[in-house]
This record gives C-alpha cells, sequence and structure tokens, in this order.
C-alpha cells in the first residue's frame, strides 16, 4: 500500500576496500564504489562515474578536500567535501569544513563544523568533479626490472 522512499541510492557496489588499519598519505581518485574503514591523509576525488559512490565508516577519516558524486559519512572528515548528487550524514559523521550538496539526509548526532551550502543553478560550478585528481607530472607506476642474477 505504502511506496517505499526512492531518496537514498541503491547502489550496493564495492570496487574497493580501504581497511581499518591501513594509513594512505596521498590524493585519491576513483571510480565506483569506494568504501574506506582506515584513515586518508590527501584529497579524495571520483572521476568519470557519476553514480560513483564513496562511504566512510564510523571507524574512518580523511584529512582533505572531498569532490564526489554520491557520499556516505558516519566517519570524521577535516576538510570542505562537495557532493553533486546525494549526501548522507549518518549518525557518527563528523565534519570540520564546509559542506557543498545538492541533495542532503542528516542523522540526528551527526555534526557539521562549518557551512552547509545548497547547490542551486546559479552557483552549480562549485560542484566541477570532472577533474583529475593527479597532475601527470606526479602519477607514479611500477615497472618491471630486469633480473640482474
Amino acid at each position: 500500500m505504502y511506496k517505499k522512499s526512492k531518496r537514498k541510492m541503491k547502489s550496493t557496489r564495492l570496487d574497493t576496500l580501504i581497511g581499518q588499519h591501513t594509513q594512505l598519505s596521498g590524493d585519491l581518485s576513483f571510480n565506483g564504489g569506494l568504501r574506506i574503514d582506515g584513515h586518508i591523509k590527501g584529497n579524495v576525488y571520483a572521476s568519470g562515474d557519476v553514480n560513483s559512490m564513496l562511504t566512510l565508516s564510523e571507524h574512518g577519516s580523511i584529512e582533505g578536500e572531498i569532490k564526489v558524486p554520491n557520499l556516505i559519512i558516519n566517519g570524521v572528515i577535516r576538510g570542505n567535501v562537495y557532493v553533486s548528487g546525494y549526501l548522507e550524514l549518518a549518525e557518527k559523521a563528523k565534519v570540520q569544513g564546509n559542506v557543498y550538496y545538492r541533495l542532503l539526509e542528516m542523522a540526528m548526532g551527526s555534526e557539521v563544523n562549518g557551512q552547509l551550502i545548497k547547490v542551486t543553478p546559479d552557483n552549480e560550478h562549485i560542484l566541477n568533479v570532472e577533474y583529475a585528481a593527479v597532475e601527470d607530472s606526479e602519477h607514479y607506476q611500477l615497472e618491471q626490472k630486469p633480473n640482474l642474477d
């Protein structure tokens, strides 16, 4: 008789998991689903996929800027947050920085120590998430070296 609300993201896709005892320093760019249970010291960006979802668990923390289409926060963020789609602040979420959003769900107990700024057509340029997180000169890759023995 009653229809279930369609506000929440239906995507449960998880492509990458950063474990609870993992610490990363540097910018992180991802596509698809990313769950962070560890600590990131650097900026986190979703590149390309407008359905990408970042989930920050209650054990996770990020020190840096976040620019993603969809975000669920239940941990700690120190930095500005830019969400072009859906943002959920769960009950243990703590954000120290400004939050730019289109659609927001905020549970009792969550905290934002900064401004909550709703994106409108007039200031939509703020959410430009279509750029690379790292310049070409800073990309690192592993190369196979010949065995000298």
